[in-house]
């Protein structure tokens, strides 16, 4: 990877590929940058060819309409590729990107959003370089390598309380001796059952009569396009099922952003803080761990690591104290 720096003259550029070092001094970065991805490629045996005078954007564009049309998260890929490229990074050129430039993308991005989404949206931009290396050769290397990718907050620990789920339900209109038949009331049985099952949101909008046989469902796994895994139910969580209309449809008939919407409307009302429909993952795992063996309730909520168990078993110390009496 080649190196950049100020220099009295202009921008000093410096290559160490296959043990061979070269510098020189430009006018101008972009022309330094230019004159190192030569190199390199001249190093590399030319076979990647020159760089194509194109933008980051660009390369942006090509990675949404041949790999995200591809996936599952295909809406929320295009969104971020489409952000990022009209950020100023995505008018930089090929031939000039450098880690700095992604670098003082970061710092923007911090500022405008927690570390969180910049790591998400750092995995989906490494990913689009990264296939632009090995497949397109529109870059020689992945610049990002270079450059510090924001730590990681901290883990949630949020489980909620009886209490909660009662005001939540309350505001959602869900009756547990009625038929579920409004969007709400379905999104008050979804919480339920994702308490009950340790599900995902997509999980659960997902899931058809179909996937249901007895006392098993087959579950089409959110995280990955192919992956499926069966999910054994308990009794609370049939009852949940046998009070959703029939359909030939998914079960709860609700989106994702529908469910989450609704979600935020309810817990706004109910005065909840800090709580996430993702918490009632946090809240199930914690309350399955006491109830299953490790390697049962790994199995159940799809977890191939046992340590990621440890993400979402959120019990307090002072209640495992209580129980050690």
């Amino acid at each position: 990877m080649a190196t950049f720096r100020k220099a009295p003259s202009g921008w000093r550029a410096e290559i160490c590929r296959k043990g061979i070092r070269k510098s020189a001094t430009f006018g101008t970065k972009a022309e330094a940058a230019a004159w190192a991805l030569k190199m390199e490629a001249d190093i590399l045996g030319g076979r990647r060819g020159a760089v194509p005078d194109k933008c980051l954007r660009d390369l942006l564009d090509r990675y949404a309409d041949e790999v995200s049309v591809s996936k599952r998260g295909e809406k929320w890929e295009r969104a971020r590729l489409a952000m990022i490229g009209r950020d100023e990074i995505g008018r930089v050129r090929l031939a000039a990107l450098a880690a700095p430039d992604f670098a003082a993308w970061r710092d923007r991005r911090l500022r405008a959003v927690s570390a969180a989404s910049v790591r998400r949206e750092w995995t989906l931009l490494s990913h689009a370089c990264n296939v632009a290396v090995r497949e397109w050769h529109w870059l020689p290397e992945n610049p990002m390598k270079l450059v510090r990718r924001p730590a990681p907050p901290a883990a949630r620990d949020r489980v909620m309380a009886e209490a909660e789920i009662a005001a939540a339900l309350h505001c959602l209109g869900y009756d547990r001796e009625q038929s579920v038949l409004t969007a709400s009331a379905r999104t008050g049985a979804a919480l339920l059952f994702a308490i009950e099952t340790a599900l995902r949101m997509g999980e659960i909008c997902r899931l058809t009569a179909a996937d249901v046989a007895g006392p098993v469902a087959t579950v089409r796994e959110a995280k990955t396009a192919a992956g499926v895994r069966r999910v054994p139910l308990s009794k609370e969580a049939l009852r949940i099922l046998g009070q959703l209309p029939e359909t030939d449809g998914p079960l709860f008939g609700l989106s994702p952003a529908l469910l989450e919407a609704l979600w935020r409307k309810a817990r706004d009302k109910a005065g909840l803080v800090d709580c996430h429909f993702h918490d009632s993952r946090h809240t199930a795992i914690t309350r399955l761990a006491k109830r299953l063996p490790v390697l049962d309730l790994a199995r159940m909520v799809g977890h191939r690591d046992l340590r990621q168990l440890m993400v979402y078993y959120n019990e307090s110390a002072e209640e495992i104290a209580g129980r050690l009496g």
